[in-house]
């Protein structure tokens, strides 16, 4: 960052809902820079008692599904009804640059010009589950600078979407009609974790198609154990182009916050996030730790020749490194 300002600077500009600011912080909590990250900590703790207020919703599905054409029609129905909503679009990262591949705010031209929509773009680096490093900082800051439906649309691309769980309150898989069997292994995993599935596109020569995909996936679910919290999940149909269908897939929603709020278990959702957030915070920063010791370095590269060499096993050289 070309310039930082003090914690309180941060802290005023988000929650008075002032976007310069609000992407300032963000770019704060998403550096990997030590002082970035006390300053972001500071923010954090500062804005903390204006966060938790939002409904947080994690979109995903194979690429080609219609996403961000899914998202924009989604969001500008979410605004006409008085939501304020930011969307946390993670890119796919250049393997040369690191930078972000898609540039999603091209992607949502309407939604991008909606002066109650936030979208930020977000290069996923090399995180599992095409989420960014720090999204679980960017959602907080999102919900202390007021905004009340925060959606995090990942890559899709077959990577562990649990990640994606762990932050969210619900849990959309965007699925596409006649997809091949070769995507089936891949969606399993995702199916089994979906509060919903939404067949995109639904419009056109390709209704007929939609509503036999409906009809197969509504009866796999039934063969996924239940979930515990009384909701089973709907198989629900949209078109982005016709706007049909968006509105239902909100209902769902709003009726998933009803059910889990009033049984407990959105509290305990959010509580076993906050768990799962720590002890990702732990692993990274021991990880951190452990490869920032003077000289470390070079004896990794002498275990990994004795590894190659097959001189030595593998678990004996994690043995001797961490010894």
């Amino acid at each position: 960052m070309s310039q930082r300002f003090p914690a309180q600077h941060y802290i005023d500009g988000v929650l008075a809902g002032n976007r310069l600011v609000l992407s300032r912080a963000i770019t704060l909590a998403e550096s990997q820079l030590a002082q970035d990250q006390v300053l972001a900590r500071q923010v954090l703790e500062g804005v903390l008692p204006q966060t938790g207020n939002s409904v947080r919703v994690g979109i995903t599905g194979v690429p080609g599904v219609g996403k961000s054409q899914f998202i924009e029609a989604f969001g500008t129905y979410l605004t006409g009804l008085g939501h304020r909503l930011a969307v946390l679009a993670v890119d796919p990262s250049s393997q040369r640059s690191g930078g972000s591949l898609l540039g999603d705010k091209t992607r949502m031209d309407a939604l991008s010009m909606n002066p109650d929509a936030y979208i930020r773009p977000s290069p996923a680096g090399s995180t599992l589950g095409g989420v960014a490093h720090r999204t679980r900082e960017t959602i907080l800051l999102c919900e202390a600078a007021g905004f009340d439906v925060v959606l995090i649309e990942t890559v899709g691309v077959g990577q562990s979407e649990t990640m994606v769980h762990d932050m969210v309150d619900f849990f959309l898989l965007l699925m596409l009609a006649g997809a091949g069997d070769e995507l089936q292994g891949m969606k399993r995993g995702i199916m089994e974790l979906a509060d919903a599935l939404c067949i995109t596109k639904a419009d056109g020569n390709n209704q007929t198609a939609v509503s036999r995909a409906r009809v197969e996936y509504q009866n796999a679910l039934h063969l996924f154990p239940p979930t515990g919290t009384g909701w089973f999940p709907p198989v629900l149909t949209s078109s982005a182009l016709t706007g049909e269908g968006i509105a239902g897939v909100w209902q769902t929603i709003e009726q998933h916050q009803q059910l889990t709020t009033a049984n407990g278990q959105r509290t305990a959702r959010r509580q076993a996030q906050q768990l799962s957030w720590f002890r990702t915070l732990l692993s990274q920063q021991l990880q951190q730790r452990f490869y920032s010791q003077p000289g470390i370095q070079g004896k990794i590269r002498a275990v990994e020749a004795r590894v190659q060499a097959g001189t030595l096993l593998p678990g004996g050289a994690v043995g001797e490194l961490l010894a």
